[in-house]
């Protein structure tokens, strides 16, 4: 049988914190290899951004319930994906949009460490679910160089743009945290040597 590869065409995903850093190249990359994307996101504002990532769904989750606007998007069918950064505030919900055999990818946990998980919420729909680490990925030079290779290749051809919307110098490293905690940036965050241009 074998596990299920996380985005194939056609597929439906859906990504949490999609005007994020990482959401955004997710989103990006996911709409090039032709999976429809569902983006969540917190302000208006950021939807526009995820929008313009290649979301063809945009949920505002200060304005609705993730969960249920998933099930409205694909007619209660839920999605072959979910890529969960946030953690524990949409680790549950999460799940619950999972078709059955679905693949749950938690890489981060902005709002906390999701409550452990009983076995029992898996097996009710056979899920799959990863908490992958990079360095496991690339811990080989020719891994590495491969991922890599692959990353800038579609940042060259124009399929993946890094938005670099912050940039702070280090002594302000602490607000640059503070912004991430509350909310207040989309894109990557980018620290500059103290003296150095921003």
């Amino acid at each position: 049988m074998g596990l299920p590869k996380p985005i194939q065409r056609g597929h439906t995903i859906l990504v949490h914190a999609a005007a994020g850093g990482v959401g955004s190249l997710l989103c990006q990359w996911a709409n090039a290899l032709g999976a429809v994307v569902i983006g969540t996101v917190s302000t208006n504002e950021k939807a526009v951004q995820a929008k313009e990532d290649g979301c063809h769904h945009v949920i505002v989750t200060k304005q609705e319930n993730f969960v249920e606007r998933v099930a409205d998007i694909t007619s209660g069918q839920g999605v072959e994906v979910v890529y969960d950064s946030v953690g524990k505030d949409t680790f549950e919900g999460s799940l619950a949009c999972l078709k059955t055999r679905g693949y749950m990818v938690s890489f981060g946990q902005a709002s906390g460490t999701p409550d452990p998980v009983p076995l029992s919420a898996l097996a009710s729909k056979s899920l799959f679910l990863t908490r992958p680490s990079l360095m496991h990925y690339t811990a080989k030079r020719d891994e590495l160089l491969e991922t890599a290779g692959e990353v800038f290749a579609n940042i060259s051809t124009g399929v993946l743009r890094v938005r670099v919307n912050h940039k702070y110098p280090l002594s302000q490293v602490a607000q640059a945290h503070l912004d991430l905690e509350n909310r207040k940036t989309t894109g990557s965050v980018v620290l500059i040597p103290d003296g150095v241009d921003l």
